[in-house]
């Protein structure tokens, strides 16, 4: 809660600057105190709070959300409790067990092109997917499925990171040619290269840059 305070301390803050709110002398009045609204605090539990839910008199908001008396802007959010939606899948896959897997089939369902999957893909392979707990309940028969999808995922990630080194490697590879051959290489030309990522275009353009007299004769199309 103290935090709650001290931010919206300086949402006020931030809101007369922009207002640009000075102080006032004797002679002026007091500038008006621009309004901001007071930030929520969220908090969220795997399981259901009970001991802080009846002390803070929270009541159900919506499922699986809870809200605090009046006077209080905080919520609790208990991700056992969300229902099984797209709407709630970011939030469900900071669960754990049952919960946790469900979450990784339902993203795993999503279009390739979903936002949620370029969102959350990335972070669990950060964090590391494999560190979760094993399964051990016996109805979930998707977890091997779903394991399966991810590190599929990953080996693709990889190659294609390794693909992108080879690809800047042999770009470097192409102006260090160009620079021995005392080819001069504008700006617009070093972007092109840089920005190619085609293995096939990058060779031809270094078997060229190492006999070529001019850029013109290693760039594709460069008059």
């Amino acid at each position: 809660m103290r935090k709650q305070l001290t931010w919206h301390h300086e949402l006020e803050r931030r809101a007369r600057a922009a207002a640009g709110s000075v102080a006032p002398d004797e002679d002026t009045e007091a500038p008006s105190q621009p309004a901001v609204d007071f930030p929520a605090l969220v908090v969220i539990s795997r399981g259901r709070p009970e001991t802080v839910l009846d002390a803070y008199g929270f009541k159900p908001a919506q499922a699986g959300v809870y809200q605090a008396v009046p006077g209080l802007v905080m919520r609790v959010v208990v991700l056992a409790e969300l229902p099984r939606t797209r709407a709630t899948l970011l939030l469900r896959l900071l669960g754990s067990g049952r919960r946790f897997r469900e979450a990784l089939a339902d993203l795993a369902a999503l279009p390739d092109g979903a936002w949620e999957k370029s969102v959350a893909t990335p972070l669990l392979v950060h964090f590391r997917f494999a560190s979760h707990e094993p399964t051990t309940d016996e109805e979930d028969d998707v977890s091997a499925e779903i394991r399966a999808w991810f590190e599929e995922y990953e080996r693709k990630l990889r190659a294609e990171e390794r693909k992108e080194g080879r690809a800047e490697e042999a770009a470097r590879a192409v102006l260090t040619a160009l620079r021995v051959r005392g080819i001069a290489v504008p700006d617009v030309a070093r972007e092109r290269i840089l920005a190619e990522k085609d293995p096939e275009t990058l060779e031809r353009w270094h078997e060229r840059a190492i006999i070529a007299v001019s850029l013109a004769e290693v760039l594709d199309g460069l008059s």
